[in-house]
């Protein structure tokens, strides 16, 4: 990600791979730690070398992330945390490699299927700016000169016409940024996104993938079911779901069950819940949640595929419109000269 100070996916299954191996030959953290800011992915020695200096000056893992867990996923910051109080690092860092795994996977299944529609829309603004400038150069003066889409003609019109578009692509972008960081407001712009076609249910997908995985790990260790749970809700890195979190513990200090409080939720599927319900009933909820995180990696699959599409036909009909705008721009153009000769005449 630009300008992105997190670590990128890449070098997160180099780190997570590194760490189960290293902790399960019985190195001490602080040394595998060490041991990564020096070898380690480029992106990743900076925050390492700083963990591991807090480490060996005897502070946790969990509370060195705290302070440096922006570098690093929401489930990733959990599910560490979760290990390291249950012992049980190695096999964290075991799940956690094989999802970013599958995850990195999913991300480029994506840009291989996106990547053609991109094209041709960035080739559409690249024809249009040629065509601008071109106009500009052929034109006797700037009075007289043909402007087909009213930005102007020549390098200042080339110059207008990519700053319209930027703003139009940034301002979207700036709008979701404005809404989750600076108004706070991620949990109500996740809610709305979940409910778009396509985007919704693929964005369900990996929020319950991370939630079931985060609770195959922690209901096994120690944790109280109120803060496992939490942390649960933490790592999907979903807005929506985060919001549900204090609900959810307050649901069980009154003694509620954990499928009966994740119902109160509102955003849980029908199915998920009655997998919940029942594997709490038999005491396999751990186990349960290790089976779903398989088939909802697969959905979530499957989803992006879905997802894609809808971004193919998306960007097919940007350039339609574009080419339709441009069409009428044109004919009104001619429309225009036809008309003053005419009068003239």
């Amino acid at each position: 990600m630009l300008f992105s100070s997190r670590i990128p996916l890449s070098s997160l299954v180099v780190l997570c791979q590194a760490f189960r191996v290293g902790l399960s030959a019985g190195l001490p953290l602080v040394k595998v730690v060490q041991q990564q800011a020096r070898r380690g992915p480029f992106a990743s020695r900076a925050v390492l070398e700083r963990i591991g200096d807090r480490l060996e000056k005897g502070d946790s893992l969990e509370d060195v992330l705290k302070d440096e867990g922006k570098a690093f996923p929401p489930l990733f910051n959990g599910m560490v945390a979760v290990g390291e109080q249950a012992g049980g690092l190695p096999e964290v860092f075991h799940e956690l490699e094989r999802y970013y795994r599958e995850m990195m996977s999913l991300k480029r299944r994506f840009w291989s299927l996106a990547i053609w529609p991109i094209f041709q829309f960035c080739a559409g603004i690249f024809t249009l700016t040629i065509m601008i400038l071109v106009l500009g150069w052929i034109a006797p003066n700037s009075e007289s000169a043909f402007d087909p889409l009213g930005f102007g003609v020549g390098p200042a019109g080339a110059i207008r016409f990519l700053g319209a578009v930027a703003i139009l692509l940034g301002g979207l972008f700036g709008l979701y940024w404005l809404a989750t960081r600076i108004l706070g407001q991620k949990a109500a712009v996740h809610r709305i996104l979940l409910k778009i076609p396509g985007v919704g249910g693929c964005m369900h997908a990996l929020a319950l993938t991370r939630f079931c995985l985060a609770m195959q790990l922690t209901m096994e260790t120690s944790l109280p079911t109120g803060k496992a749970l939490k942390r649960c809700f933490r790592a999907t890195g979903n807005g929506a779901y985060e919001a549900c979190a204090d609900k959810v513990t307050g649901s069980l200090k009154r003694g509620k069950d954990v499928a009966e409080t994740l119902t109160q939720c509102n955003i849980f599927p029908e199915e998920f819940l009655q997998i919940v319900a029942t594997a709490e009933e038999s005491g396999q909820l751990p186990e349960v949640m290790g089976r779903q995180v398989e088939h909802y990696q697969d959905v979530a699959s499957t989803r992006l595929k879905v997802l894609t599409t809808f971004a193919n036909f998306g960007f097919w009909l940007l350039v339609a419109i574009l080419i339709i705008w441009v069409i009428f721009r044109i004919a009104l153009s001619i429309g225009g000269i036809y008309q003053d000769a005419m009068n003239g005449v």
